[in-house]
């Protein structure tokens, strides 16, 4: 890889670093502070790479965006990294906008992970490698579809709110959607890019952000071409576990199942039958077919019945969950037939003394504190997974950013924004799920306004079969809620990985969403 550095930063230690400092307490209750919202030049790099056997020659701009109000008045700088091919007809060239989710995460993980060309060295399986860490030229970069330009939350990464009304303001799910929808606005303005294909890639808490800006943007008459939704969460009914909701419980089995069987904990039989699964990513999984269709049937239908249930169908239920779940016929009894995602990470591998990760239960390490210990600093990752990767990711990109991207700032660089204690967000002031303000949040109704509005839109939802954070088979429910005619559902397309939530930390899944992605940017930018 070969750089030349131009704009030096070193203004930048200075005009970027808080007026006055945040004090007060932290979380929410810090209330008072400040940000100099001066809007300084972008940091302008130019560098190589050879990406499938092609060279290209790329530019990659650092910098922050201005988000103002009607009169003018800049409340918040969104930073972003974006990465253009030189010499590449801005008119016609595919523009990818990419975020993580949370809400409250950097855009770091989509970063150096899976989309900018320069990545973090992880091992292939995904786990972490011994210290120092180091990055790479990423050969699954879809710099030869797309340009790319991954931009960070306000509160999060380098992206600040002026103050704490400006933070109240843009820190809840409409005010999330409105600062990205402005800031896309801004960035296709300021560098003429009306007439280029567009696309979304949220991952997370980010495809309810993209879910919520496609509906938004339409409204403003800004249309794409294409969104990508990485680990999908639009319909929160579907994840939140409580006494009174159901909902969850069926389609986390399936995620249950692929957990139990990388950690041996299933049958032989159907070990043996998902072992034959691994030789062709791509084609269904014939023991996962047989849980997802048993979840959605029969233990559906039990959890329906509640206490009507016989004693033959409650033991059936009972056997039923055992097989796919790996968990004792006593853990299930005493959970009463409802296993949420606290209940199986910690029980799969209790006889070892281990927790499996929600974000990625391939990853299993012991509890993080001791019992009774104090809890985790706050923001600190508590995951297995993000236990994990966290160290790996943080120390390569402030060190990318600083040699390569000529990046330079005393800021805290906030991969999670509960880190600052000065996160504001707030659920209210969304869309709900029918039933009143109390309802669950859902970005179903924006997404197929714009999915309606739009009938050459096309959407691509990824999944991973060992995340428990958005499990995979909820998502596929959730997009079936749209209603739409069969003339709109055969524009969304699936694409499932042997991986986590963040699925290309594995390998294999890493190459195999490049294909896709780039599969769906050929067929939908042209």
């Amino acid at each position: 890889m070969t750089q030349e550095q131009q704009q030096p930063a070193r203004e930048r230690e200075r005009t970027e670093t808080p007026a006055p400092a945040p004090v007060g307490g932290g979380g929410a209750q810090n209330t008072n502070f400040h940000f100099d919202m001066k809007e300084t030049p972008a940091s302008v790099t130019h560098h190589s790479i050879n990406v499938g056997g092609k060279a290209l020659k790329y530019t990659a701009t650092a910098g922050r965006m201005p988000i103002k109000n009607g009169e003018g008045v800049t409340e918040a700088l969104m930073f972003y990294v974006a990465y253009t091919v030189d010499g590449a007809d801005a008119g016609t060239r595919p523009l990818t906008f990419a975020y993580n989710g949370g809400p409250g995460s950097a855009s770091i993980w989509l970063h150096m992970g899976a989309l900018g060309p320069r990545t973090v060295v992880m091992d292939p399986q995904g786990f972490m490698t011994r210290p120092p860490f180091r990055i790479h030229d990423n050969p699954y970069t879809p710099l030869d579809r797309t340009d790319v330009v991954l931009i960070d939350a306000i509160g999060t990464g380098w992206s600040r709110a002026a103050d704490a009304a400006a933070a109240r303001k843009y820190q809840n799910p409409d005010g999330d959607v409105q600062a990205f929808g402005e800031f896309i606005r801004m960035y296709i303005s300021r560098n003429e890019r009306w007439s280029s294909p567009l696309y979304l890639f949220g991952e997370s808490y980010g495809t309810t952000r993209s879910a919520g800006l496609a509906g938004y943007l339409q409204g403003r008459g800004i249309v794409f071409n294409g969104i990508g939704l990485l680990s999908m969460a639009l319909n929160f009914q579907t994840l939140a576990f409580s006494p009174a909701n159901d909902a969850p419980y069926p389609w986390n089995v399936p995620t249950y199942m692929a957990i139990a069987y990388w950690h041996h904990k299933l049958s032989p039989e159907l070990q043996a039958a998902i072992d034959r699964c691994q030789t062709d990513p791509d084609a269904p999984c014939a023991p996962i077919r047989e849980a997802e269709e048993w979840a959605i049937t029969d233990y559906a239908a039990a959890l329906a019945r509640g206490d009507a249930m016989t004693a033959q169908q409650r033991e059936a239920i009972v056997n039923g969950l055992a097989r796919y779940t790996g968990l004792t016929k006593a853990v299930i009894e005493e959970n009463n037939l409802r296993i949420d995602v606290g209940t199986f990470d910690h029980e799969l591998l209790l006889d070892q003394r281990m927790r499996v990760g929600r974000l990625d239960g391939r990853y299993a390490l012991p509890e993080p504190a001791f019992p009774g210990s104090r809890p985790a600093a706050q923001g600190a990752p508590t995951d297995p997974a993000s236990i994990q990767s966290t160290p790996p990711f943080t120390m390569t990109f402030h060190n990318y950013m600083r040699t390569e991207l000529n990046y330079k700032t005393d800021m805290p660089y906030y991969t999670s924004a509960q880190q600052s204690g000065m996160f504001l967000w707030s659920s209210t002031g969304t869309t709900q799920a029918p039933g009143g303000p109390q309802g669950f949040q859902e970005t179903i109704s924006p997404l197929r306004v714009a999915i309606v509005g739009n009938p050459f839109l096309k959407v691509l939802v990824m999944e991973g079969f060992y995340d428990l954070a958005t499990p995979y088979y909820q998502a596929e429910y959730t997009m079936h809620e749209l209603s739409l005619p069969a003339s709109y559902q055969k524009n969304i397309s699936y694409a499932r990985y042997w991986a986590g939530h963040m699925v290309y930390l594995e390998q294999k899944s890493a190459a195999k969403m490049q294909k896709d992605w780039d599969t769906f940017i050929d067929q939908t930018s042209r």
